[in-house]
């Protein structure tokens, strides 16, 4: 089992390259967005809460995020060949938590990739997805708070999981297939 921590800012890709990664090893996926977008969308409690703190640009609080995780990693039973962790962890406390939970499971993260993009071209291709697709919390005033909330609360994990021996750095810009290629290399050593 290869669990995966997919991790960038806004923009850098993780998305595209969770799905070639699903397609080629056959994981999981869990997007924090995508879980939270779906509950905004239902109009759960939980999408009315989340709503209000991200068009603020401001994280879901911890416990809360963890106890979705929880469920929807219980969910795919326990002889899936990995998860990919995408939009999470977001903090310090956050990885801490998630290391907590695997472990009560016997499970653990294997690696953690980062996905290295420039801040110019993650504003670029924020405002492209946007206009593409309709996201409201693709405009230039909401992504610059959310790329000051990645630098000042998300930064701080390269460092963590370097510690932790499971950093692996990618650089996002270029083409899909050197990226994806970059991270097989990782994800076959594991």
């Amino acid at each position: 089992m290869k669990n995966i921590v997919i991790f960038g800012a806004p923009g850098s890709g993780k998305g595209t390259q969770s799905d070639l990664m699903i397609e080629k090893y056959g994981f999981e996926h869990i997007s924090t967005g995508d879980v939270l977008r779906s509950e905004i969308k239902k109009g759960t409690e939980l999408g009315k809460t989340a709503q209000g703190m991200i068009e603020n640009g401001q994280l879901i609080p911890d416990d809360l995020m963890i106890s979705i995780l929880a469920s929807v990693y219980d969910s795919f039973g326990t002889d899936h060949k990995g998860v990919i962790f995408d939009g999470f962890p977001r903090t310090i406390p956050q990885a801490e938590a998630l290391k907590a939970m695997l472990n009560e499971r016997g499970h653990k993260v294997a690696a953690m990739i980062e996905l290295d993009v420039p801040e110019d071209e993650l504003m670029t291709r924020l405002i492209k997805r946007g206009q593409e697709s309709g996201r409201a919390d693709d405009n230039e005033e909401t992504i610059k708070k959310r790329l000051l909330v990645y630098h000042s609360q998300t930064q701080p994990l390269i460092e963590w999981y370097e510690k932790e021996g499971l950093h692996n750095h990618i650089n996002g810009l270029g083409s899909l297939d050197r990226i994806f290629a970059d991270i097989c290399q990782v994800i076959d050593n594991l």
